[in-house]
């Protein structure tokens, strides 16, 4: 079958939406005919993409960063006229490229997948508002979403109109096996993976740590390694040098092989951020056997449960008290360990590639079209390198 994901971010831009839809083609191109189409810039350049081609509906100008409104309305025609059997679009807050192509294909008759890749709880009179001017609840669409948060939070804009299925984003398990050290008795090793912007809550989380590692008594310490890269980077540093943090290091954008590493030489995953649809690097760091925290009501509650595979807490002020409380217990901390690294997830690639044919099904046949069963492999499909340049944006 010929399938079109529509995604207004693509690679070389970094971040969860563009990682996941490389990944997610990248598989799918073993059994179908997958071609990407997006509006970042340099997407199309040469390159290894896995056995996908990638149309990239820029003018070729502007930062990648940078999402192009304009060439959303020239990229929809070639969407139409590729003669796909289904298009999947991929959405986050800001996403006219995924919109435009969903209500065009639907409306022609071809079925249509839209996964939302974001918290829309914030945004719903904007998605209510663009509800009431375009009707975009009732195209003939099958919505999904990559958590139960990110569902439940389409699911009441979209007032029961139509169903919005959990298709998570995938992960091979395998991949994030690592040997982990001993540590050092006494200190408690932390990571963070993650985009330095304001949204992932890097400055809140700098004064969480600080806030708990003064409520330790003498002899037990805290460090952690923060890596990622983003536009708040400079006033990370600031903040580090202003607060004398120099037991925070700042490690800026790192490589896959680079995050297993580090994972294997830390205790725990912090995860600050409010607006966490998924949470793919914290589910990295779950697969590598670390504990995770995190607000609760996020996407990491799709595979964490409080007290099994980390702590799930409501507030910052309970994630400070957190962190100094397992500083002082590291046997409960090897307890939640030791379950992470030997009771897999079970968020997989092949429970989501499942979930993904369910939904071309249900698009299909919502327009009265058939949809095959899965056929076999008809090559070994790309699966990206330990070794990609892969961040932290995410």
């Amino acid at each position: 079958m010929r399938i079109a994901h529509v995604t207004d971010c693509y690679l070389p831009r970094l971040g969860g939406i563009e990682l996941q839809v490389r990944d997610l083609a990248a598989r799918q191109a073993a059994r179908h005919d997958v071609t990407v189409f997006t509006t970042t810039v340099g997407a199309g350049d040469a390159g290894n993409h896995g056995g996908i081609e990638v149309v990239s509906a820029s003018a070729g100008r502007g930062p990648a960063e940078k999402i192009h409104y304009l060439s959303s309305h020239q990229g929809r025609a070639a969407v139409l006229g590729g003669g796909f059997d289904v298009v999947h679009v991929h959405a986050s807050s800001f996403s006219p490229y995924a919109f435009l192509a969903a209500h065009d294909a639907s409306l022609r008759g071809i079925p249509t997948v839209a996964t939302v890749h974001s918290l829309w709880a914030k945004a719903t009179p904007l998605f209510k508002g663009a509800d009431v001017l375009a009707g975009w609840g009732n195209w003939p669409v099958v919505f999904s979403a990559v958590s139960s948060a990110a569902a439940a939070s389409a699911r009441r804009i979209l007032g029961g109109r139509s169903t919005v299925t959990v298709l998570p984003n995938g992960i091979d398990p395998t991949v994030w096996k690592v040997a982990h050290d001993g540590g050092t008795a006494g200190e408690l090793r932390l990571a963070v993976v993650s985009r330095l912007a304001h949204r992932k809550r890097i400055l809140p989380m700098l004064s969480m740590l600080s806030s708990a590692r003064g409520q330790l008594p003498p002899g037990v310490q805290l460090r952690a390694d923060i890596l990622g890269d983003g536009p708040q980077r400079a006033r990370v540093e600031r903040y580090l040098r202003r607060h004398s943090m120099d037991w925070v290091n700042l490690r800026g954008r790192c490589s896959r092989s680079e995050i297993r590493d580090t994972f294997g030489r830390s205790d725990l995953f912090v995860a600050p951020a409010k607006l966490e649809s998924f949470g793919i690097a914290a589910l990295e760091a779950r697969c590598a056997g670390l504990p995770i925290i995190a607000l609760s009501g996020t996407g990491v509650e799709d595979f964490v449960v409080h007290g099994r595979e980390g702590w799930l807490v409501r507030s910052d002020r309970a994630m400070v008290e957190t962190i100094a409380s397992l500083a002082r217990s590291p046997e409960l901390v090897r307890r939640v360990a030791d379950h992470n690294r030997t009771v897999p997830p079970s968020i997989t690639w092949p429970v989501v590639l499942r979930r993904c044919d369910a939904l071309y099904r249900q698009a299909a046949i919502m327009h009265g079209r058939s949809w095959p069963a899965p056929a076999s492999p008809r090559s070994a499909a790309y699966l990206p390198h330990e070794t990609d340049q892969v961040v932290s944006e995410r």
